[in-house]
């Protein structure tokens, strides 16, 4: 549609013009006649100082000035058409509507009249009353160019309209935005493509790109129900639900017959009546209750993504409780997928991955902190992952000998003494090379093992890590030398007699007390 001109504003000034004929018999008629003739003539040059001010793009100004006019001349129908389109170039798009069919109705052949109705019509969204407008231009002059490109624009706006509101209808709110994107281009003026467009932007989690639109409508129509129903939408997708409900509220106060914001406010409630009886088990120790409510509470709005990811994060607490640690860390990757700001069930997870000993996750996790927060307590929390990830990476001396890491000095012999003879390479003389290397090596490790863990100094630094930093390696270690003096310092290993791969026994006078082995 073309954009308002001087093209589309009558310039002439022969409305108020009289022929040399007219004046003559005007000079003839009675004295009385002669206050109409000055107020054509005033009214002219009210039209004349209008069409001034709208070259200088001074609409308002030209307005008031056609207003005069038309007060002077009401019968003239140029002066609502200009009137008309000084109203458009301010958006005043209902009485630009208004002037345009009142000149229609004065004058049935002033085709600028039907032009600006099918302009106004389609700007303000009715793009069918614009088409019906166009043809009627195209009846009376079928050769029309203008009316036949508008006409083309009208009726592309139109094919955009259904394809909008089909893509509405399959929830495809992405192919939603992109034709009324489209017919916005044409309908500027239309809250109902611009309150839609944002319920779109809204459903697809884009809520800034929602609330532009949404306080666009209502500078324009502060009470706009279906803007403030969107405007509450938004804060309820966001968690803030108090505000929420006080957007739907007003709605239903307003428009009580509002079944989006009917719906919306029923579920909200619903949502968060669930979410604190949740709370309320949880503060109270019932934990699987509080499980059960969040599990819930999580099937209520699948598209609340805030609160869903508060409800899965607050049910990985509870897993903790309940020594599920797995699934504590499933709901916390939940958490964050649904919200990929959420510092707390980033930390969760973290440090349940410490739990699991899953180290190279507990440090991406605390990686990603420290990015989003740079507070002292967190880059702690990553240099302890860190460490724990260096210490998983080096041999496990406590699992070499199968015992825990609070073992005592006891517990730490006995399990030496049972996995040295279990690897000793005597026992295994008789076996194939290949088990042959194991287990030297099985009884190497065990030995170190054994090496650092009986030194109190060197156990501590094990346990700390400073073993990383200060370098302590074993591998110059002779596992013999350990064997021989924890068994009694026999010369080499003739002191003991392993039988072999089939089995058999040995007898050895080297162990304090006399200890009797027997492998099966």
């Amino acid at each position: 549609m073309s954009q308002e001109n001087m093209a589309d504003v009558e310039m002439n000034t022969s409305d108020g013009e009289t022929s040399p004929e007219k004046q003559e018999t005007d000079e003839q008629m009675d004295v009385t006649e002669e206050p109409e003739l000055d107020n054509f003539a005033k009214a002219d040059a009210k039209k004349q100082e209008g069409n001034r001010e709208y070259i200088q793009k001074k609409y308002e100004a030209a307005v008031k000035l056609y207003t005069e006019a038309i007060e002077l001349a009401p019968t003239v129908v140029t002066y609502y058409g200009n009137r008309s389109a000084a109203y458009m170039m301010i958006g005043n798009y209902d009485k630009a509507l208004e002037d345009a069919q009142t000149a229609i109705k004065t004058d049935e052949n002033f085709m600028k009249g039907y032009f600006r109705t099918a302009k106004c019509h389609l700007v303000m969204g009715s793009i069918g009353n614009a088409i019906n407008y166009l043809q009627k231009v195209l009846e009376k002059d079928p050769k029309n160019k203008d009316a036949q490109d508008d006409l083309r624009t009208a009726t592309r706006a139109q094919d955009y309209e259904a394809s909008a509101f089909k893509a509405h209808d399959e929830e495809d709110y992405r192919k939603v935005i992109y034709y009324l994107n489209h017919i916005l281009e044409s309908c500027p003026a239309c809250a109902l493509y611009k309150v839609m467009r944002a319920e779109a932007y809204c459903l697809m989690g884009k809520y800034s790109d929602a609330l532009r639109d949404v306080q666009n409508i209502l500078i324009d129509d502060s009470l706009n129900s279906d803007a403030l129903y969107v405007k509450g939408l938004c804060l309820y997708y966001q968690d803030y639900v108090d505000k929420a409900f006080q957007h739907f509220s007003q709605v239903l106060r307003r428009d009580p017959d509002h079944k989006k914001a009917r719906l919306a406010l029923k579920k909200a409630k619903h949502l968060q009546s669930k979410k604190d009886e949740g709370n309320e088990a949880f503060t109270r120790g019932k934990y699987q209750l509080a499980y059960d409510t969040y599990t819930e509470a999580l099937t209520i709005d699948p598209r609340n993504k805030s609160t869903n990811a508060k409800l899965c994060y607050n049910r990985a607490l509870v897993c903790s409780k309940l020594n599920q640690t797995e699934k504590a860390i499933e709901d916390c990757s939940q958490a964050v997928e649904l919200d990929s700001t959420y510092l707390k069930a980033y930390i969760k997870r973290a440090r349940c991955y410490m739990e699991t000993e899953k180290f190279e996750e507990a440090v991406r996790d605390f990686e990603k902190v420290c990015r989003m927060d740079r507070s002292r307590e967190y880059r702690l929390l990553l240099e302890e992952a860190k460490m724990a990830l260096k210490k998983s990476k080096r041999k496990d001396y406590y699992k070499i000998l199968g015992i825990a890491k609070g073992a005592t000095e006891d517990e730490i012999k006995k399990a030496y003494k049972k996995e040295a003879l279990k690897h000793h390479p005597d026992r295994h003389s008789g076996a194939t090379e290949e088990v042959k290397k194991s287990e030297e090596l099985l009884f190497k490790e065990v030995n170190e093992a054994y090496s650092v863990l009986s030194d109190p100094k060197k156990k501590a630094r094990y346990d700390s890590g400073q073993d990383l930093e200060d370098g302590m390696l074993m591998s110059d270690i002779d596992p013999r030398d350990i064997f021989q003096a924890f068994f009694g310092g026999h010369g080499g290993f003739g002191g003991f007699n392993f039988g072999g791969p089939g089995g058999g026994g040995f007898s050895s006078g080297g162990f304090p007390g006399g200890f009797q082995f027997t492998f099966g």
